[in-house]
């Protein structure tokens, strides 16, 4: 009855059962042919073990109290084969057990990933990256733990413990029944450390996210880190997280350990009991030596799956706590989402309309308010203003990385909002102050958005954006790998491929954030010359501090504040002697 409170308490709970039932309905069920398989394995297994016990009785009695040796080859040949079976068995159903452990992980894996990559702008850039990465790496792992242990303890070790005291009942009722009253005692004390593991293991899996987050920015910025002489501060930082992180760690090993003593105090009280009660009864002739040692075999195989379905608590508490946060990220629902059967979008002239348009990232402050311009097709229109007016707001609304919460913004009198994210999108480049270029090569990261590109297609678009002759002269051409973040390039040549990354896309809407704010006069001239031929015929809406990009735009916005404060051409503009 204890046993079945303690399994009470682990599944009592509904957050529990809706974690459990959620794994088993979408991530277990697919496999369930190979579990059926896998438990088949595990009851043939389990037999095999009471097999073993149960014929101890007759090799005990008939070869050695008969002193005959015509038996001895059977028992060899019978024995031997038991324990091949169960050899074959074990081997099937660990390889099946490990092969659904594994698919599990990629299934998780691959879902969550697609929900990152589906997640809204703001959630992703809201979360920690370290805190993202254990989810995909340590949760997954305890969660394949979970439902691995939970199959092979829950499953073959449950089946062996239920023949073997099977065969200890049938053996001496009296003697089992004594024994099973001593196994219960355990689960109290069990079930309160697993109560603590599942704590400790959480603050276990925050803190490994906060030492990934850590090591992924001092990776990133490893040449500030050195310029700025801050090692010591960074190598103190990363001390006290990795010593948060061993605590935690301490904690739960100290609680999956606790187990272990009570169940051994509690087996060898067992183990004790059995000897002095049933020795006595063999030598008053009460019981024979072969029903007692099988009875004694029995208990002692018995003994280990007993223990292993003990700490079943253990890995059931880390794998519901690893289950939580990861459903968690799940469960989080995008708020930019497309309408049912949007329609896609057209570009005719190119003109982008801002009609009243409000939005806040908070509820406190406005980002944007009231706003309402037009970005004429074909032309060039640039924002200006001071930083925090609003700028990078009012471009980040037009791909829908943002959504507006007052007002509408057109594209060639279509709402964006009635139109496909992947028709909205493909319609637009964006090159940024901020380049991001991948771990990999030259061409690949031109072609990024466009693998169907052409070899010539891709140096084309390199020529017009004044990097073929840089390109070249790398080590391996455009099959140079240019590391993370193109770190192996230098600021323009980085900016360059971006261009023609833009280029290569051919959109008809083009967006630049600050693209030039970052790099030297030199740089600047070979970069904005990629930009003259990109900016060509486009719809383009620039976001620039520097008068020599402002001087090329055919109309001008000044924001402050989050409105549109002057507008007009440089010329009215500068006559104005306002704002601007």
């Amino acid at each position: 009855m204890k046993k079945r409170k303690t399994l009470a308490q682990i599944f009592s709970n509904r957050k529990n059962r809706y974690i459990l039932r959620r794994i088993l309905k979408y991530y277990i069920t697919p496999y369930r042919f190979k579990l059926y398989c896998a438990i088949g394995l595990m009851v043939l297994v389990a037999l095999s073990t009471a097999g073993l016990a149960y014929g101890m009785e007759y090799v005990l009695n008939i070869v050695f109290q008969t002193h005959s040796g015509h038996y001895i080859p059977i028992v060899g040949i019978s024995v031997f084969f038991i324990f091949f079976i169960k050899g074959l068995a074990t081997y099937g159903q660990s390889v099946l057990v490990n092969y659904v452990g594994l698919k599990i992980i990629a299934d998780f894996q691959k879902q969550m990933f697609c929900h990152l990559m589906q997640s809204d702008l703001d959630y992703i850039h809201n979360s920690s990256s370290g805190s993202l990465i254990a989810r995909f790496t340590n949760d997954v792992n305890l969660l394949r733990a979970l439902v691995s242990t939970v199959l092979t303890s829950g499953g073959r070790d449950f089946f062996c413990v239920i023949f073997l005291v099977f065969v200890m009942f049938q053996k001496d009722w009296v003697l089992a029944s004594f024994c099973f009253f001593i196994f219960p005692l355990a689960i109290l004390p069990i079930a309160r450390f697993g109560r603590r593991l599942r704590k400790a293991s959480t603050g276990s899996q925050e803190n490994t996210g906060r030492l990934a987050m850590l090591l992924n920015q001092v990776f990133h910025g490893a040449r500030h880190v050195k310029a700025y002489g801050m090692e010591k501060y960074e190598m103190q930082k990363a001390k006290v997280i990795i010593d948060d992180v061993f605590q935690q760690t301490h904690k739960v090993a100290r609680a999956r350990a606790a187990s272990h003593p009570i169940m051994e105090l509690l087996g060898g009280a067992a183990i004790v009991m059995v000897i002095v009660y049933g020795g006595y009864q063999v030598l008053e002739g009460d019981r024979t030596i072969g029903t007692f040692f099988a009875f004694i075999t029995a208990l002692l195989l018995a003994y280990e799956p007993m223990k292993k379905i003990a700490h079943l608590n253990s890995d059931l508490q880390e794998g519901i706590a690893a289950g939580i946060r990861i459903f968690h990220f799940l469960d989080h629902k995008p708020r930019i989402h497309e309408i049912e059967n949007p329609i896609t979008l057209q570009i005719d002239k190119g003109n982008i309309d801002f009609h009243q348009v409000d939005f806040s990232y908070s509820a406190d402050k406005k980002a944007l308010n009231n706003v309402s311009l037009r970005i004429k097709g074909g032309k060039m229109t640039a924002l200006v203003g001071a930083s925090g007016g609003g700028k990078s707001t009012l471009l980040n609304l037009i791909p829908r990385f943002y959504d507006i919460q007052k007002g509408q913004i057109f594209i060639d009198n279509q709402d964006i909002k009635d139109v496909s994210l992947s028709s909205l999108r493909k319609n637009i480049a964006l090159v940024s102050q901020e380049v991001s270029l991948f771990d990999d090569t030259v061409f690949s990261n031109i072609a990024y958005g466009r693998f169907s590109a052409t070899r010539e297609d891709v140096i084309k678009a390199a020529q017009y954006a004044d990097a073929h002759e840089f390109i070249l002269k790398l080590p391996e051409g455009y099959d140079t790998i240019i590391g993370e973040n193109g770190i192996r390039l230098s600021g323009g040549q980085r900016q360059r491929v971006s261009i023609a990354r833009a280029i290569l896309k051919n959109a008809s809407i083009l967006l630049l954030d600050e693209a030039t704010s970052a790099l030297d006069n030199e740089a600047e001239k070979k970069v904005q010359h990629a930009l003259d031929y990109l900016l060509k015929n486009r719809t383009s809406l620039v976001i620039a501090h520097r008068l020599s990009t402002i001087l090329k735009a055919d109309y001008i916005y000044v924001m402050d504040k989050g409105e549109i404060v002057e507008e007009g051409t440089h010329d009215t503009l500068i006559k104005q002697e306002s704002h601007y």
